[in-house]
Parts: C-alpha cells; structure tokens; sequence
C-alpha cells in the first residue's frame, strides 16, 4: 500500500463524495477507506472543512482553459462553460461541493479571475461583472444537475413523457410536445441554452454602448 499522503486522502474523500454525497464524508470514514488510524490523517489535513476545500480546489484544478485573449469575448466565456461543464460532468457531486465552498487559494481563484477579467475586457461594470458570472455558474450548475438526474422535472433520467399518460384536455401543450419533453441531447441542449445567455447578455451590453 502506497504511504499515507494528502493525494492520497483527497482522492479518497473525492470518491466517496461521488458515490455517497459530501453528507458521508467524515474524517472517521475517510480513515476506514483507506485502511488508516483516523489520527494520521491530521498530519495531511487539520479537520474536514480544510478537506472539502482540498477537493473543491483539487476539482478546480482539472479546469482545462483553452482561452485565447485575442478571441472574442462571447467565444472565450463560451469557452470557460463548456470547460467548467466538462469537469462537472466527470465529478457531478464534487462540483456541488466547488460551488458551495468559499475557496481563497489561488487554484481555487483563478478560474474566477479567468471569468471576470473576460467579461471586464468585454465592457462589463464591475458589479455587473460579478453578477453575470454568477448567472453562468448557476446556468452550468443546473445543466449538471438535470443530466444527473437530480433534478428529473421535465427531464428525461428516470423515464419518457408519454402522450397517453397526459389528460390532452387539461394539459393540451404537454400531451402535444411530450415527444419533445422525453428526449434530450444534453450535449446540444447545454450549447442551445449558453447561445441564449450570451446573446442576451452581448445584445445587453450593444444597447447600452448604442
């Protein structure tokens, strides 16, 4: 058995995480997977919260960044998403733990510095900056989510839409589109809906400089 290190407890905690959610994550249970006194894990890592921020930055970390500073803005931001998805896509339930932690360290930082100078390039307010970044970040966290199947409204995980199980009288535009409603490209949906964002947020930023 490779010795005890804080790859080692990382990487366990991240597996855990992704078969059993950030609720089973424990010092204890950590220790037990990897077949260690719960003690020696302190010598790598002081409590658990220093270990969800380890596995946020480490997830963080996988963000591969193909932007090009040349390039326009609306490509760049588009860019970061897909990148920010792909991750998310690998590691569902560590991403839920990304976006709930407050990360200071600089691996944490900079695919946030990444964005925000994007789109502060682009024209973008300070204040307004922050908050179109946040609507990305909710936009790519609920896509994950819906793919996942955590989210099953509407989205078809854990079974189809059929048309003879809606009242056509009483839902008239389900029943019609349930064919519709029972598949999905999540891949083209995921670009379809970051088309619509980053039309609505350049032609914001046109009307304002017209």
């Amino acid at each position: 058995m490779p010795p005890l290190n804080r790859t080692r407890i990382i990487a366990a905690a991240i597996d855990l995480i992704e078969r059993e959610g950030a609720d089973a994550v424990s010092m204890r249970r950590i220790a037990a997977d990897l077949e260690v006194g719960v003690m020696s894990l302190y010598n790598h890592v002081p409590n658990k919260s220093a270990l969800l921020d380890a596995v946020s930055e480490t997830i963080l970390s996988e963000v591969e960044f193909t932007d090009d500073p040349a390039a326009p803005w609306t490509h760049r931001v588009r860019m970061q998403a897909r990148a920010f998805r792909q991750i998310a896509h690998s590691h569902p339930r560590s991403t839920m733990v990304v976006v709930s932690r407050q990360l200071k360290s600089a691996a944490g930082m900079l695919p946030v510095e990444r964005a925000l100078s994007t789109l502060r390039e682009a024209g973008f307010g300070e204040r307004e900056a922050v908050q179109i970044f946040r609507v990305f970040i909710a936009y790519v966290v609920g896509s994950l989510l819906r793919e996942v199947g955590v989210t099953p409204t509407f989205a078809p995980v854990h079974g189809a839409i059929r048309a003879d199980d809606v009242d056509a009288e009483l839902f008239p535009q389900i029943s019609t589109l349930a064919p519709h409603l029972s598949a999905c490209d999540h891949e083209a949906e995921f670009d379809f809906g970051l088309d619509l964002l980053i039309e609505a947020i350049a032609g914001r930023l046109a009307q304002r400089t017209t």
